[in-house]
């Protein structure tokens, strides 16, 4: 701890953001980085608090106060050092983790918490600049050959880890590029994909093998991955969207969200014209999908819908509004969700300071059209009543029906599991009881020896952070089972040791 009253001296200070205004106009990422000297007060606001409960709150376990108090004496090189050993990719928990590191800060106890997330985005950043982040290839090569399936955050974790252990590491994609969702889930205007290509540069140049358009189960069978590796780690993700079968579903104009964000972001990389052949994760083509000068509405009133509502008015949408079904959350900690634990209370995204309608407690109850294009929904209110201790029950308000103009509809509520065809089915893989791959926590291995799962296609719908964890956490299971021992980092230990 450099300074034990940085915490009284100085105020929580967040980046800066680009006028709404003006970021609208363009797909690059909205935030402005602070000066050195105030990232360095943001760093002295960490307080010497005995247990960082941070460390609980962080999946990976950042060694928070450790790289807050390097940053905080200047010493960058060393933060990243720090920072480097529990988390792969601080250059996209940086940008788009939601960060309940902070919400478990000690400090945020009875006083804005430290800029935890901030400060692992700028000591990444200022890592590249200074070129302090080069490839390390193994020095001594296992000849085991891994199997990696899907190059979202937890295969591009498990790969990066088990090559740096020695083996031979094979990262199959079925999309033209490698990244996931992080490639075409996230809007540019969060994470622009430059960040994603300088990490594959190096993890490439370390000896990792990535193969795009290759559908794992349809181009090559489960069968011959298991003669040709040595292990498989399945990283598919929770590809399956949440579907709202009511009357109307099969109106043009009622999209998942999915389709609509990824092909934009195909079309910021130049490439929009794919989805003419295929749609989201090669589905049934869907089209073209465009906000200009439509009432789009967005069904969900999570990150996924948040990024809908953005991409909408860059499009130049009429109107945009936003669908909860859930009563609209308290603006401050609810009483029941103490601290440490991750509070559910209003969170207001850039994208809707950018100009957002946003609705709670309302219910679709069908779509309407004309001419076999959606044209507008019928809602309902709901109120939530619970009743002798028992889970709130929904309950439709009498006379509260509406009806809402609609061009477009973006299907935002989340996933509902791994597609089950495919590498699943040809694999003979158990299947838990909410639909995800059965795989325990203690090894991740499946019910078919030598095949692993993690990520969203073991824990079901998550966030990055806890893709990244879990990569982490099955490339150390995986590295035991074929070399008997395993000198991979556990959770919160880190590469390095603790100063």
């Amino acid at each position: 701890m450099g300074k034990p009253t940085g915490f009284k001296e100085y105020e929580r200070e967040t980046p800066g953001e680009r006028p709404a205004g003006e970021r609208v106009g363009d797909y690059r990422e909205f935030l402005i980085q602070l000066p050195v000297a105030r990232l360095r007060e943001q760093g002295a606001r960490c307080m010497d608090c005995g247990f960082p409960f941070c460390h609980t709150g962080c999946p990976l376990g950042n060694i928070i106060p450790d790289f807050n108090d390097l940053v905080y004496r200047d010493d960058w090189a060393g933060a990243i050092r720090v920072l480097h050993a529990t988390n792969n990719f601080p250059e996209f928990t940086g940008r788009v983790c939601p960060a309940p590191c902070e919400e478990a800060c000690v400090l945020g106890i009875n006083e804005p918490p430290v800029t935890i997330k901030n400060m692992e985005l700028a000591i990444i950043d200022r890592a590249f600049e200074e070129g302090w982040v080069r490839p390390e290839p193994p020095e001594v090569r296992t000849g085991m050959k891994v199997a990696v399936v899907g190059s979202g955050p937890a295969g591009l974790a498990v790969g990066h880890q088990l090559n740096r252990a020695g083996h031979l590491v094979t990262v199959f994609e079925r999309a033209d590029r490698v990244g996931g969702l992080l490639r075409y889930g996230i809007p540019d205007f969060k994470l622009e994909k430059w960040v994603i290509d300088r990490r594959l540069d190096l993890m490439e140049a370390e000896g990792v093998v990535f193969r795009t358009g290759v559908h794992v189960g349809y181009d090559i069978t489960g069968d011959r991955l298991q003669a040709e590796f040595d292990a498989i780690v399945l990283c598919g993700g929770s590809a399956r969207p949440r579907d709202l079968p009511i009357a109307g579903r099969d109106l043009g104009g009622v999209h998942y969200a999915m389709e609509f964000l990824s092909q934009q972001n195909k079309r910021v990389a130049g490439d929009a014209e794919a989805f003419s052949r295929h749609g989201w994760w090669f589905g049934p083509a869907c089209g073209d999908i465009v906000a200009k000068d439509k009432h789009v509405v967005v069904i969900g009133g999570g990150d996924t819908g948040s990024d809908c509502v953005g991409t909408s008015n860059r499009q130049g949408a009429r109107s945009v509004t936003q669908f909860e079904l859930l009563p609209e959350p308290p603006a401050g900690r609810p009483a029941n969700q103490p601290w440490p634990y991750w509070p559910m209370k209003l969170r207001t995204s850039s994208s809707h300071k950018e100009g957002c309608e946003r609705q709670w407690s309302i219910l679709t109850k069908r779509f309407e059209g004309d001419a076999g294009r959606v044209t507008g929904l019928k809602t309902v209110h709901v109120e939530w009543v619970a009743a002798n201790g028992s889970r709130p029950q929904m309950r439709e308000v009498p006379g509260s029906e509406r009806t809402w103009p609609a061009d477009l509809v973006l299907l935002a509520m989340g996933f509902v599991g791994p597609e089950r065809e495919g590498i699943v089915a040809q694999l003979g893989l158990e299947l838990d009881e909410r639909g995800n791959v059965k795989a325990s926590e203690d090894d991740y291995q499946t019910n078919v020896s030598g095949v692993f799962a993690c990520g969203d296609m073991r824990r079901g719908q998550s966030l990055v952070v806890w893709a990244i964890s879990e990569g982490r956490e099955a490339a150390r299971a995986v590295d035991r089972y074929l070399m008997g021992s395993t000198s991979l980092p556990t959770k919160g230990r880190g590469d390095l040791p603790r100063r």
